[in-house]
């Protein structure tokens, strides 16, 4: 495991202990992932949605957040053709729980709109209300997967500092590492945060995976205060496009991949991280569940 920057603590929460703590009554903390990278066409939205099936096969209870809410397109991906949308529940047309959708492997999905301008445009406040609205289901949850949109806007800003882990996605393109790093540093230094975990994607050997972790690393350990982790890779598998066209999930159309097998590697991993256990001052998916908790974070 390769680590950089500010050393992550090392108290680490045994993966038995993290499914104990999830069953212990209803108030049980709620594990928030957002993946996100900069750069679109990196396969965020892939790795969302077949490490958020590869963690449901591990027993969690999966809700995958479309949090691209004027162009969505999870529920394209995979076939799907919701009723209602995340635009509904802010018109005050249904509750969240009214526009949860199956998913494969067990998970579920909340789909946001796709050409909605109202959606891409939201304020502070109506970020705020989406994320509180998460509160009410998280009794039917252990792990809420965010795949936020591209760029540094607001909104993708807004749902990674509300998350508990970060996961930035990369791959071995010069604008790729170049949108991660300006990701990373308007975290940094807006926002203070400076704990991210890093996926290099579509790789076509380990070495090349490692490669992209320390290009990224050697620019943020020069102008940041951060510590990255390198969580694995992902290599490049011409299966993908096939699943795409096949409007399938990999995992689910291809799990004897390379690419799946490779997820299904790094969920293993993500199944070990350990829960946070304090709010952090500021807004939260499931702030409530933390308050009293005593998981030790990173």
């Amino acid at each position: 495991m390769m680590i950089t920057g500010l050393a992550f603590a090392k108290a680490q929460v045994p993966k038995q202990t993290n499914r104990i703590i999830r069953q212990m009554g209803s108030n049980h903390p709620v594990q928030v992932i957002a993946i996100t990278g900069g750069k679109g066409g990196v396969g965020k939205t892939n790795v969302s949605v077949n490490l958020s099936i590869a963690l449901a096969e591990l027993g969690r209870r999966v809700v995958l957040l479309d949090a691209d809410l004027g162009l969505a397109n999870v529920d394209v991906l995979l076939g799907l053709k919701p009723k209602a949308t995340l635009a509904d529940v802010l018109d005050g047309k249904c509750d969240l729980r009214d526009v949860l959708v199956k998913g494969p492997g067990g998970i579920r999905i909340v789909p946001a709109a796709s050409g909605a301008a109202r959606m891409a445009q939201l304020d502070p406040r109506e970020h705020a209300g989406l994320i509180q609205a998460f509160s009410d289901i998280g009794d039917d949850i252990d792990v809420l997967m965010v795949d936020t949109a591209a760029g540094i806007g607001d909104s993708v800003v807004s749902f990674v500092r509300a998350a508990q882990e970060v996961l930035v996605v990369v791959c071995d393109e010069p604008t790729s590492i170049t949108d991660a790093y300006a990701l990373i540093k308007l975290l940094n230094r807006d926002h203070g945060m400076t704990r991210f975990r890093v996926l290099a994607n579509m790789v076509h050997t380990p070495h090349e995976g490692r490669a992209v972790f320390a290009k990224l690393a050697k620019v943020t350990d020069r102008f940041l205060d951060v510590a990255l982790q390198y969580v694995g890779a992902v290599p490049y598998d011409e299966n993908v496009r096939k699943a795409v066209q096949k409007q399938r999930a990999l995992y689910e159309a291809y799990p004897r991949s390379k690419a799946s097998q490779a997820i299904r590697a790094i969920a293993q991993k993500v199944d070990s991280w350990p829960l946070t256990g304090s709010p952090r001052g500021h807004l939260e998916f499931f702030v409530e569940r933390l308050v009293g908790q005593t998981g030790s974070g990173l």
